[in-house]
């Protein structure tokens, strides 16, 4: 069995792991394990089979399938700002998606701009990813960030709604593409500003993922050759 097919493999204990420990057998294993012994085995599966896919992705040698014009990479930089500054919001203010939020007021910062601003910092991280590495180990790796990011926000939506129907009104002020709220009409282009702290926050980590990108991958972050 080769590296990549193995690689596929890793992530997809990653991806599916994840999304059935979150949510259809959450409630029968915390019922047998509680909170503590769940919380032990979502790790060791969420743990274990992404380090296994690092070890396994850092063993396959890397090779181009298609190239990019220097413009492309950046915009790609252009976009990883954005993915920063819908992170650094997501973890600043508090968001009604993520299950044990309260719902009610009106959305603020980033949830403005999406619903789900991390899962989105990670899509957008994991398609940027793909198009500049042209890497097959690389594909692999970022397509299971992209299908975990929204395919878990999409059934996060369902879950909190199920859970809290109050939720359905925040769904209706806000969009789950960036930007579609205010393309719907939901919300006026004014409020598609993320917020001075995550505009601040998000703009140092690019800068300094930018500087560390060589140091701890090995490439610069923006190719321009």
């Amino acid at each position: 069995m080769s590296d990549i097919t193995l690689l596929v493999i890793a992530i997809s204990i990653f991806v599916g792991g994840h999304e059935l420990l979150s949510h259809p057998l959450r409630a029968p294993l915390v019922a047998k394990l509680g909170n503590g012994g769940f919380t032990i085995l979502y790790s060791l599966v969420a743990f274990g089979s992404l380090g296994w896919a690092g070890q396994l992705w850092k063993g396959i040698a890397p090779e181009r399938l298609w190239s990019l014009p220097p413009y492309a990479n950046v915009l790609a930089v252009i976009a990883m700002l954005f993915a920063f500054i819908l992170f650094v919001g997501s973890v600043t203010a508090p968001n009604p998606a993520l299950m044990g939020m309260p719902v009610g007021g009106s959305p603020r910062g980033v949830m403005r701009i999406t619903r789900h601003p991390m899962m989105w910092s990670f899509a957008i991280w994991a398609l940027v990813h793909i198009a500049t590495s042209a890497d097959p180990r690389t594909i692999v790796l970022a397509s299971g960030i992209l299908t975990l990011a929204l395919f878990g926000a999409a059934m996060q939506d369902g879950k909190k709604r199920a859970a809290q129907p109050g939720y359905a009104d925040h769904i209706a002020a806000t969009g789950f593409m960036p930007f579609g709220a205010q393309v719907r009409g939901r919300q006026p282009w004014s409020s598609a500003l993320p917020g001075l702290i995550a505009a601040i926050g998000g703009t140092a980590l690019w800068a300094l993922v930018l500087w560390g990108h060589p140091l701890v991958i090995g490439v610069p972050a923006l190719q321009l050759g």
